[in-house]
């Protein structure tokens, strides 16, 4: 039997977040869909950034590396390349174009960024959609941005118009009780009848090693990626740790060489700065407290955890991360604290106080890479259902009843 085929992009201009994202769903898809469908599945994994081939991919799965795109105050650059904007954004085209065509997916995921940076990926997806039957889903983090930052950017990815006809579905990756981007305003109105809910992406997270860097008790620190999170790493390295308790510092691929050094001269006894783990959930759940930036995905391994978190949000660039804090911190699963109040005082006397203690996040809708399958499944299942040699591309009973 045929498999179906899977892309999954993401344009990767800065951090790990939407790559680290798509490749949760990849694992999840590649584990479940065979079951709710009865068919295997293939994919390729669409990334602007050079760090993720370093992350596994499920087995039937590769990558495919875009040259990089980096972010200014002026917008976006070539990441490397000596060479004009529109002309890294015309080679990326042709390169999604060709993807598309050569593999012709079934299924294809949009990470955050509806037609790619400067509208690179619409060609490819118009095109695609001409073609052999596909669906197409623009994925979404449950925070996008201000309301107003948001709409200019939805124009810039072409208005709510383009979006209808370019994809049969959005999938917000968020539970709406704890943060709704259409009530808030972040999403045009006209497009909630394409809205599917999905929860969080928190539970069923690819394992990893299964082993811990530290010797004994420990709190943890993480920023991410790295890029951005010196500041943060630099009040944590300074902090007092109560007696017995060991402090490891996660700076990220991203960060710096200069910054991790930095880090590491001033890192005291039982203090360790790595700039990656091989399983950050294991090093989440087994912590004694966390301190970590805001990001969706180190949000929702913390969500899957119950260990004390507090969120110290990016504050520049976007207003994401200050709006998951809040938003979380209003529903009682974490606690915030901005970085320009932060001190190293304030922060060992958090984790003082917080030793001991435990979470319960259980209320949070934390099951979203059961239900992205399940969606899948349920999108599909027309798309195979007239070929009556075959099962069908449909769920098997039970599944894919999904709350929208």
């Amino acid at each position: 039997m045929d498999p179906m085929r899977i892309v999954l992009y993401s344009h990767d201009s800065v951090g790990l977040g939407h790559v680290r994202r798509n490749l949760a769903l990849a694992h999840a898809l590649n584990n479940q869909l065979p079951g709710l469908t009865g068919r295997p599945v293939t994919g390729i994994l669409i990334t602007g950034t050079a760090h993720a081939p370093a992350f596994q991919a499920p087995d039937g799965w590769d990558w495919v590396l875009l040259p990089g795109v980096g972010k200014s105050p002026e917008g976006y650059l070539p990441r490397n390349l000596a060479m004009p904007m529109h002309e890294l954004v015309s080679m990326r085209a042709r390169l999604l174009k060709a993807v598309l065509a050569g593999f012709r997916p079934h299924l294809v995921i949009v990470d955050r960024h509806a037609t790619g940076v400067h509208r690179e990926l619409e060609s490819a997806l118009r095109h695609a959609r001409s073609g052999a039957p596909v669906r197409v889903v623009l994925g979404l983090r449950e925070v996008l941005d201000s309301p107003d930052v948001a709409f200019s950017e939805w124009a810039r990815f072409g208005g709510p118009r383009l979006v209808k006809a370019l994809f049969d579905e959005i999938w917000i990756y968020g539970d709406p009780a704890v943060h709704d981007p259409v009530a808030a305003g972040e999403i045009p109105f006209s497009l909630r009848k394409l809205i599917r809910y999905t929860g969080y992406l928190a539970e069923g997270r690819p394992p990893g090693s299964g082993t811990s860097c530290m010797p004994g008790p420990y709190c943890l620190t993480t920023v991410g990626g790295g890029s951005d999170g010196h500041a943060l790493a630099r009040v944590a390295v300074a902090a007092h740790v109560p007696e017995g308790l060991g402090h490891l510092i996660v700076a990220g691929p991203e960060m710096p060489v200069e910054q991790l050094n930095d880090l590491r001269q001033q890192a005291g006894p039982g203090v360790k700065v790595v700039p990656t783990v091989d399983d950050l959930i294991y090093h989440l759940r087994n912590a004694a407290a966390v301190v970590s930036m805001g990001g969706y995905n180190t949000v929702c391994e913390i969500m899957s955890t119950n260990v004390p978190a507090l969120i110290v949000p990016r504050t520049q660039a976007r207003a994401e991360q200050r709006i998951r804090a809040t938003s979380l911190a209003n529903a009682g699963y974490l606690e915030q604290q901005d970085i320009g109040t932060l001190t190293p005082d304030i922060f060992g006397c958090w984790l003082a106080a917080r030793l001991g203690t435990t979470v319960d996040r259980r209320r949070a809708v934390l099951d979203g890479l059961i239900r992205v399958p399940q969606l899948a499944a349920q999108l599909l299942q027309p798309l195979f259902r007239p070929n009556a040699s075959d099962p069908a591309l449909s769920p098997k009973e039970g599944a894919g009843r999904v709350a929208v």
